[in-house]
């Protein structure tokens, strides 16, 4: 069994999915479900009895405790985060709780679970951390993508938070032995995201003809990986990744946030047009710049590559579109998640 954290939000759901579709082995899924942890994406796994749920905090650390010791996995994954940087702007208090004092208590946790094992078992454990290539900082134009010698330059209390629990996971490996992977991804975007970020809050914007709001002049330049690409990496760096080490997951595809949108407007031109016969990009609404803004992201993925053989399946042309289509196919789980408190929360974010 393997032990999975935060995996009814987006990126961890994804991997719970795409785990058992191509395994037998067991997932242990502890999520606190705060607003964005969803378990309509696990909809499917309701009769699995391969997809044991609890609902939980990576703080309680006397809940970790007994789900260890009862469930004895062979691998953690940690996905559990606060990850949005605009939410983390306006309430920083609840990403340094999680994101730094929660990843300490499962460390702790697991700690003590690990030296418990025999050596065999000891051997074969691992610890994997997912994290962001926002801890890095931002990037010139003509700069180098980051690589995972970069220095942190966190810039968001986001980021800064997560860097802190990199720091924290890389301690625990140095200095307990704990055997720790870490990795650093590029924006993810694709099935069961919630719509406070980019990509399907301008397909559900789109569909519900509201303005499609964009940060300042559109030209920060992300690295967008599809989802179920990320999945495969983490699988592959839990199976062959070199405890230790940090290993950056991007999608080798930059792209200004505008140009996304664009895009995105175009593949809906095509797939449900508008009633009046304008193009979506007609919603496109410019509003003020967030604070601290990074203006570019980029991942070098090389050393995934190089030594693990990964690279990711999708191009942003074809996992996009492929996003787009989800969405248009489930409208119902888009409506089970837009709530009244994130309409709300949207209305203050960007005053439309």
């Amino acid at each position: 069994m393997i032990l999975v954290t935060g995996g009814a939000g987006f990126i961890g759901g994804n991997f719970v999915l795409d785990w058992l579709a191509g395994s037998e082995e067991p997932v242990l899924n502890l999520d606190k479900l705060t607003y964005a942890g969803n378990l309509d994406t696990l909809a499917s796994l309701k009769d699995d009895s391969r997809h044991v749920f609890v609902r939980g905090d990576i703080g309680d650390r006397e809940l970790l405790a007994h789900l260890l010791t009862e469930h004895r996995p062979r691998a953690v994954i940690n996905f559990a985060a606060e990850s949005h940087v605009d939410r983390s702007i306006s309430g920083p208090g609840e990403f340094i709780q999680t994101n730094v004092v929660g990843t300490f208590n499962l460390l702790e946790a697991v700690r003590g679970y690990w030296n418990d094992l025999t050596v065999a078992d000891k051997q074969s454990f691992r610890f994997l951390h997912i994290s962001t290539d926002e801890v890095y900082g931002t990037l010139l134009p003509g700069d180098s993508p980051f690589a995972e010698t970069h220095p942190y330059e966190p810039n968001s209390p986001y980021s800064a938070s997560k860097a802190a629990s990199d720091h924290l996971v890389r301690a625990w490996h140095h200095t307990y032995g704990l055997p720790v992977l870490t990795t650093n991804c590029s924006n993810n975007y694709g099935p069961y995201h919630f719509p406070e970020k980019l990509i399907p809050l301008v397909i559900l914007n789109a569909l519900s003809d509201k303005p499609l709001p964009i940060y300042g002049d559109g030209q920060q330049v992300r690295d967008w990986l599809y989802v179920k690409d990320h999945c495969s990496a983490i699988r592959r760096v839990l199976e062959a990744g070199t405890p230790g080490e940090t290993y950056n997951i991007g999608g080798w595809n930059e792209k200004p946030n505008l140009e996304v949108v664009h895009t995105i407007c175009s593949i809906l031109d095509e797939l449900q047009p508008r009633a009046d016969g304008k193009s979506y990009s007609a919603q496109i609404t410019f509003v003020q710049d967030r604070p601290g803004h990074d203006r570019r992201y980029a991942i070098d993925a090389r050393k995934l590559e190089r030594e693990l053989g990964w690279r990711p399946a999708e191009t942003f042309e074809t996992g996009i579109r492929k996003t787009a289509q989800w969405y248009l196919d489930n409208l119902t789980w888009i409506q089970g998640v837009t709530s009244g408190s994130y309409r709300d929360w949207l209305k203050e974010q960007y005053a439309l």
